[in-house]
């Protein structure tokens, strides 16, 4: 593509929090499609590693780490320096968003993060229950301040791949689905209206499968955890109890699983680590593979989204829950933590797209237990197509940034929507807008269950008289 489309227009201060590999990768994003002034663009960071980048391109940078005792003193002359309203982009970890949302509220200015982050320590605080470590709780959070302000600037929560991409995914593998069943459907315009179209679908429930297949030139050194992507953000919730949608479908809690008593109810929990624990899934290149179980947000707001309620009763409800393979690299590296106890390494280190020799991420929405059996949709993005679309990505970062500008572009075109997560944005102009940066967007039907090729050797527990039940899926 020679000349890339304008989406939206900005003549406010941006204020961008943080600079790691998804905030290096969205800058040249925002600047190819909203138009704006780099003079009223500040990036605040930490590290100043790489304020060259920024310099080249005449953005001011301050390095400064944000924190609880600071981060109105640090934000508010760059937010109210006008003229216009600010823009905050939260692409950072260790921040906590549901401060810089209620202080985006009192300052009037739009927001968007990737991830619902608390401040420093929560994640790794052993007198917390683990109830209270979930992303639940974090959520919950969210939730008590969304009943606060019911109106105002536009605060989008959750908005890069996963959490974000994968809520619109699902929207579009229905109404695929819907075709192909040859369901006569008008589009749902109403959170009510798409539940109930799940529900008269038969999904049971949703993986979000993904496949990280990216090859590093170099070989990993021993005590050193190597991603693509934060290895601060992966180490994070990958110690987090693992968590999922509870779907109406399940018959029984796992042996660990525990249930929240407080909130809206739509989750569990299990007593063990996210990137400890294995399921079994699917994506179209590898087939069927193992994932973890690692929380994330959406696991929660897309099964809270698309349950049907009768009255204060719940009557239909599907399981989704993160189902992921990273990089080769990042499984030996999780390995290696975890056979230290889950001691992180002495050593960090995010790859580079220069550093990359192939591969790419198989990233999508599985929805299964209907009479198709299951269906994933989703990108296929490579290395090399990423290279090409836009600088400082590599595939599995590519899918982060492009949710964040399509989120941005969402935001500025409705600028007073309040709190919002992104299962309740306009998933067809999202898309639209991210769509060239995906790679192939491609939908697949599989005739695999959990149940194949089990038992032959080892006798299981298995439940076979219902294939998608989660004791089937769980790798125990």
């Amino acid at each position: 593509m020679n000349k890339w489309p304008v989406h939206a227009s900005w003549n406010g201060p941006i204020v961008m929090i943080g600079f790691g590999s998804i905030g290096r990768g969205t800058l040249p994003l925002i600047l190819r499609h909203i138009e704006c002034d780099k003079s009223k663009i500040t990036v605040i960071d930490p590290s100043a590693i790489w304020r060259h980048l920024l310099e080249k391109q005449g953005i001011k940078f301050i390095q400064q780490e944000i924190s609880k005792r600071n981060y109105k003193t640090v934000l508010k002359p760059l937010l109210t320096e006008g003229p216009g309203q600010a823009l905050i982009v939260n692409l950072t970890v260790d921040v906590c968003s549901i401060d810089i949302i209620r202080f985006a509220h009192e300052t009037n200015s739009l927001y968007l993060d990737t991830v619902n982050e608390p401040w420093p320590g929560f994640y790794y605080n052993t007198k917390l229950d683990n109830a209270d470590r979930t992303n639940y709780a974090v959520r919950e959070q969210l939730r008590t301040l969304r009943k606060q302000l019911v109106t105002g600037p536009t605060a989008v929560s959750c908005c890069g791949a996963n959490p974000g991409m994968v809520s619109w995914l699902v929207k579009q593998a229905m109404l695929d689905m819907a075709r192909d069943m040859k369901i006569a459907v008008k589009e749902p315009a109403t959170r009510e209206g798409w539940a109930r179209l799940m529900k008269r679908l038969g999904i049971k429930g949703i993986h979000i499968a993904e496949r990280d297949t990216q090859r590093a030139k170099n070989p990993k050194p021993l005590d050193v955890f190597i991603n693509t992507w934060s290895v601060d953000g992966f180490i994070s919730e990958g110690l987090q109890p693992a968590e999922l949608g509870w779907g109406t479908h399940e018959k029984k809690l796992p042996f660990d699983g525990r249930r929240h008593k407080t909130g809206c109810g739509a989750a569990i929990y299990l007593n063990r680590a996210g990137a400890d624990t294995r399921v079994r899934t699917w994506v179209p290149t590898a087939g069927a593979q193992f994932g973890l179980l690692v929380t994330h947000n959406e696991a929660i707001s897309i099964s809270d989204y698309f349950t049907v309620r009768k009255g204060n009763s719940v009557i239909y409800r599907p399981t989704c829950h993160y189902a992921y393979h990273p990089s080769n690299d990042a499984v030996l590296s999780v390995l290696e933590m975890f056979g230290k106890g889950g001691k992180r390494q002495t050593t960090s280190h995010i790859l580079e797209e220069h550093e990359i020799v192939d591969g790419g991420d198989e990233l999508g929405v599985f929805l299964y237990g209907h009479r198709n059996n299951a269906y994933w949709y989703g990108s296929q993005l490579s290395i090399d197509e990423a290279r090409k679309l836009a600088p400082y990505q590599n595939a599995t970062g590519m899918q982060v940034t492009s949710a964040v500008l399509a989120g941005l572009v969402w935001a500025i075109e409705n600028p007073r929507a309040g709190i919002v997560e992104t299962e309740e944005m306009d998933f067809h102009r999202c898309l639209e807008v991210q769509t060239p940066y995906l790679g192939i967007l491609n939908g697949v039907y599989t005739d695999w269950t959990p149940l194949q090729g089990r038992g032959k050797f080892f006798e299981e527990k298995l439940d076979r008289k219902d294939p998608w039940q989660f004791s089937n899926i769980i790798v125990r």
